[in-house]
């Protein structure tokens, strides 16, 4: 049976330029989504943009612009960027569209009707910078305990949402479903907020205009976390496109550590309000550091992802911000650390494998790929590394454990050079033994086929370019899983069309 798989990034902020942080996220969804394209499934992959909230309205003022405008400019790097790293999302959604608008204003006056949101003041404690309230317990020195700036007393009628409603309920839900929050650290840390009593949540302003007008309260905007929450069923369909919301709802969500209040808090008493769903988990990513500050364009800490492009290539990039660490754990940023990665796990790996089985399929066979073994011999256990790889891959992506399935791939890389070296190739030509021979090239040709299938989440162009020089027409995409993920799946004599080193070495700048 066909399954469905619903992945979501976080929608980002438009208060500057994308960085590693944006585009960490963003990857790790998109090698989700092609992962379960290529193994038969429905997918949605959607991101987006957060375009609502004072922070978006200061900014917009300090360029001497109306908001919209600004909004409308500083999204297009993020489209940019996105193209330009193979993010293959199925939606682009933007808080600011009329179809977020509508369903932002439906949502808000259903849980008004049914009492799940009522008029009240808020006084106490705001934080611009991370549009965060803040009970003045949590504070640390009278400043934010997100980001460190100082914060507002405020005072203003506002709605609230019965966030507290809903305490005893998630409670519950999270003991049953461990999977829920993930880490475990993340969950703990949701459970531990969830016990020590939460409260009911303001979600209305009314000392800015930059946001959905609340519908029945002249004034009154959409609190910019309620208004963004809501996009992952806006981008879905909800209200709008009955079909293909129950298709795939609900959702996998990819968030940052730093906003698991609000994905695991609030948003999911917001769905039990509405009657839907939770969330199938929620993957809270940990931080990019340099040194021990978080990267951070208000900081000064921040590692521009194009210009990393530039220099080692976009499938690099993807590469190393998968493998270098766990999903959910922090991980330091060093240059030196991801040359490291490119040129040993890369260039000399990957990068090995390819550029040493080629060029004797070219010296001994004139550049064709011998025929396909039905029964290996001598390749009997580079096959039966593959197979176990391969099931282990598998469990590891439908774990969403990108780190694991990239670790699997490169022991068969491993396996698979040590191949090379124990049967020697250019020994069994020399001897004439060329039924052997044609075996292990058929063999290597295999694994690298296979090894391509694999990385296509993860590296797509290095997987069509692999593909090519193997001489393949077909594109990893055009080779779903359950049909072509096996061993022995390479027929036919391909003319093999070797291309320049898909990994060039690069060199290491002295350290200061």
């Amino acid at each position: 049976m066909k399954r469905s798989f619903y992945v979501t990034t976080p929608i980002y902020y438009v208060n500057d330029l994308p960085h590693i942080g944006h585009a960490y996220s963003t990857v790790a969804a998109d090698a989700f989504a092609r992962y379960h394209r290529l193994s038969g499934d429905d997918v949605f992959f959607l991101t987006g943009t957060d375009e609502h909230g004072q922070k978006v309205a200061k900014a917009a003022a300090a360029k001497g612009l109306d908001p919209q405008t600004h909004v409308d400019r500083m999204v297009a790097p993020f489209k940019e960027l996105w193209q330009r790293y193979s993010i293959s999302n199925d939606d682009f959604i933007r808080t600011t569209e009329d179809r977020h608008r509508v369903v932002v204003q439906e949502i808000f006056q259903r849980l008004f009707d049914q009492g799940d949101i009522y008029k009240g003041v808020y006084e106490g404690w705001y934080c611009i910078h991370e549009e965060t309230f803040w009970p003045e317990s949590q504070l640390k020195d009278k400043n934010c305990p997100e980001c460190g700036r100082p914060v507002e007393l405020i005072q203003e009628e506002s709605y609230y949402f019965k966030t507290s409603k809903y305490q005893e309920r998630l409670l519950k839900y999270i003991d049953a479903n461990p999977d829920f929050v993930r880490p475990d650290v993340r969950r703990n840390e949701v459970v531990s907020y969830l016990k020590s009593g939460i409260q009911d949540v303001a979600i209305s302003r009314t000392t800015f205009a930059w946001g959905v007008p609340v519908p029945f309260a002249e004034g009154h905007i959409v609190y910019v976390w309620f208004d963004a929450l809501i996009n992952y069923l806006t981008g879905i369909g909800y209200l709008q496109d009955d079909e293909r919301f129950k298709k795939f709802w609900p959702p996998v969500h990819i968030i940052g550590k730093d906003i698991i209040k609000f994905h695991a808090v609030i948003w999911p008493s917001m769905l039990f309000a509405l009657g839907l769903a939770l969330p199938k988990t929620i993957v809270a990513t940990g931080f990019w550091t340099l040194g021990d500050q978080k990267i951070s364009k208000s900081r000064g800490k921040v590692i521009d992802p194009n210009q990393l492009a530039d220099e080692l290539g976009v499938d690099a990039v993807r590469y190393f911000l998968l493998r270098e660490v766990p999903l959910g754990q922090d991980g330091e940023f060093t240059h030196t650390g991801l040359v490291r990665r490119v040129n040993a796990d890369l260039a000399n790996d990957f990068g090995n494998l390819l550029h040493r089985t080629l060029p004797m399929i070219g010296r001994y066979r004139e550049g064709v790929v011998p025929l396909a073994v039905p029964e290996p011999r001598k390749a009997a256990a580079l096959a039966e590394s593959a197979a176990e790889v391969i099931a282990n891959f598998k469990a590891d992506m439908e774990a969403l454990d990108a780190r694991g399935a990239l670790t699997e791939i490169w022991r068969l890389l491993a396996v698979a050079n040590k191949f090379i070296d124990s049967t020697q190739p250019w020994n069994l030509y020399k001897e004439g033994r060329n039924d052997e021979l044609d075996e292990v090239l058929w063999g290597l040709a295999e694994t690298i086929r296979l090894v391509a299938l694999m990385t296509a989440p993860f590296m797509p162009t290095t997987a069509d370019k692999i593909f090519e020089q193997l001489g393949l027409d077909a594109k990893p995409a055009d080779q779903p899983y359950e049909d072509y993920l096996v061993w022995g799946k390479l027929t036919g004599q391909l003319k093999s069309r070797p291309g320049a080193p898909l990994f060039p070495r690069v060199e290491l700048e002295p350290e200061e």
